[in-house]
């Protein structure tokens, strides 16, 4: 099981082998391998670091990051446009789940801020039912 910040559910479908540096790259490949291709993989949703975290540039402590207000509103706006709770989830049901209502206006409102917005796959993969 990993913890995952609910925004990460989104980026965990986009993502596609670009990232702040090697490191985070790897971190990312790793996990994102799991979540998409072992069937059953479990997400404990977290509003604070995660396992993608883990690795990144911009983590400055435990539940401190460099943009954390604005990681912390992807959070709430996930978990509320979604209807998701800080919990354990099966990775593959959740992302149906989200797919199933997803539309281009939920994923502007969550992720117009975002500085990968706009070169992931995010919108495409998602809203690609």
């Amino acid at each position: 099981m990993f913890e995952l910040r609910p925004h990460h559910l989104l980026c965990t479908q986009g993502y596609s082998g670009k990232g702040y540096n090697d490191e985070f790259v790897e971190n990312m490949n790793f996990v994102v391998d799991k979540l998409r291709n072992v069937p059953g993989t479990k997400v404990n949703l977290v509003c604070n670091t995660d396992v993608l975290c883990s690795k990144c540039v911009n983590k400055l402590d435990e539940n401190q990051c460099l943009t954390q207000d604005k990681v912390a509103e992807f959070d709430r706006k996930t978990l509320e446009v979604f209807g998701l709770e800080e919990t354990e989830y099966v990775y593959s049901e959740v992302v149906e789940h989200i797919k199933s209502i997803a539309t281009e206006e939920k994923l502007d409102y969550i992720c117009g801020n975002c500085s990968w917005h706009a070169v992931s796959a995010c919108r495409h993969n998602i809203l690609s039912k």
